[in-house]
């Protein structure tokens, strides 16, 4: 099923679709800054094989609401009234990047709503050199200031994001783009040893490891959860 839908999480709607057998246990796919829930097509059809995959578009991009306020924060937020919002009492959370960040902070203060985390190039957060993003010319399928307020916090992260990673629980496959990463993957591997029960591999193509390189992410990620796919 390809068919756009929305659902009002508290401030803002939020804009998803939904593939795969309704009675298959919840998997959500939460996208990278500067592009919407459809970076993930790619590998929707193979996980939708034996998950009930949900795409979400975040506050500030595509067909979501722009409401112009903006943080990791207020995303978790949202991602968790989603999850009310669609009674869905634990999901498998995977997220690129900053998707990747409200997954974790989601984790940190929510166990019991995540049974496995999936982080694909996410930034540890740790302090980051990214540099003050320039708007580009001409439309833009997202609200321009999230991009700076993200790269701000991606910068200047909380430490007590960190030192929380040690409480999550959930099972967690960390994926690592390799040496054309924009980030430490030093850095990225020492966040997957801080979490109790983290796993780390690279796919050595770059940032986009799931639109570089799909079918070895399928396969990567298949592996790892079927290894903990309910019953």
């Amino acid at each position: 099923m390809d068919e756009l839908r929305s659902v009002d999480v508290g401030e803002v709607r939020l804009a998803y679709r939904v593939f795969g057998d309704p009675e298959s246990p919840p998997l959500i796919l939460l996208h990278g800054v500067g592009s919407d829930g459809s970076s993930w097509d790619p590998v929707v059809p193979g996980l939708a094989q034996d998950w009930r995959v949900y795409v979400p578009d975040l506050r500030g991009f595509g067909r979501s609401d722009w409401p112009g306020r903006y943080s990791f924060e207020l995303m978790a937020a949202d991602l968790l009234g989603f999850l009310d919002a669609l009674d869905l009492d634990r999901a498998v959370l995977a997220g690129h990047s900053m998707g990747g960040v409200v997954c974790y902070l989601l984790a940190q203060d929510h166990p019991d709503r995540v049974s496995v985390l999936v982080l694909v190039e996410t930034p540890p957060p740790l302090p980051q050199r990214r540099p003050e993003p320039q708007r580009p010319d001409g439309p833009l399928g997202f609200d321009w200031p999230v991009r700076p307020a993200i790269v701000r916090q991606v910068n200047r992260p909380d430490p007590r994001w960190w030192e929380r990673l040690a409480e999550i629980t959930a099972p967690a496959l960390v994926v690592a783009g390799g040496p054309t990463s924009p980030f430490s993957q030093q850095e990225i591997e020492a966040m997957a040893a801080r979490l109790p029960a983290g796993q780390f591999v690279t796919i050595a193509v770059g940032h986009g490891v799931h639109k570089e390189a799909p079918e070895e992410f399928l396969a990567v990620v298949r592996r790892f959860l079927a290894g903990i796919r309910p019953a």
